[in-house]
């Protein structure tokens, strides 16, 4: 039997892993649905929305701003360019109400983060606004647990390889704990490394994927606080 590698780094996504994120963005989606509900019904909306969404990811990347302007685009066009500009400040203040929402940790996280500190290294990898995403982690106070903060355009094998390879022995050497297969999980074992998915109870419809059946090294957990367990097996050998 091949001997176990050695982890010497664990990755750790931000948004609806450590903290809430996609609860607000789905109440938002609804307050916009509201506004323009005289236009189109809520699945029509939420169908356009998507779409805009998507379509807009390669200029504005991940985030509130870039949801924010899509959601006037949406409008936009539901209403045939027809939009009052109370309802363009309306959106405008929805999406200012989520980029000053409070950070607040999921059940678990602070723990498991004080555990595994200075036991192995601790890389946070999360996408979207650069700033707002600094913001979210200062206001978290999860912070100081990790070696490293890389935030990124977009999660893909050799995005991981990179960080992997930059913070450690390599993608080899490492994993990588996420709410989403598309981003956090499916990347990061085709780049070499563990994949220990947490999942969240709701998931942006561009996050949907569907992992291989027995895939190697993929470990579903129940709770944040099953990295503590897997990580525990591991060093025992």
């Amino acid at each position: 039997m091949a001997p176990m590698v050695e982890i010497h780094t664990i990755g750790f996504d931000a948004d609806d892993t450590l903290w809430h994120n996609e609860t607000f963005f789905d109440l938002s989606q609804k307050r916009f649905f509201e506004l323009v509900d005289d236009h189109a019904d809520a699945a029509t909306l939420k169908k356009s929305l998507f779409a805009v969404e998507k379509r807009n990811l390669a200029l504005y990347g991940y985030g509130i701003k870039g949801f924010t302007l899509s959601m006037i685009e949406t409008a936009l066009e539901v209403t045939e360019g027809r939009l009052p500009g109370t309802t363009v400040a309306e959106i405008l203040a929805i999406g200012r109400s989520m980029l000053e929402h409070p950070v607040e940790p999921l059940p678990g996280v602070r723990e498991t983060l004080e555990a595994l500190a200075g036991e192995v290294r601790l890389v946070l990898i999360t996408k979207g606004d650069l700033l707002h995403q600094e913001q979210k982690i200062a206001r978290s106070g999860l912070g100081d647990f990790f070696d490293a903060l890389e935030i990124v355009s977009e999660k893909d094998a050799d995005t991981y390889r990179r960080i992997f390879a930059r913070h450690g022995s390599g993608p080899l050497g490492a994993a990588m704990v996420g709410n989403s297969l598309r981003s956090d999980i499916l990347p990061a074992i085709e780049a070499g490394s563990w994949g220990l998915h947490v999942p969240y109870h709701i998931v942006w419809e561009h996050e949907h994927a569907e992992a291989p059946p027995d895939l190697p090294r993929l470990v579903t957990l129940e709770t944040i606080e099953g990295v503590l367990g897997w990580w525990a097996e591991r060093e025992a050998g």
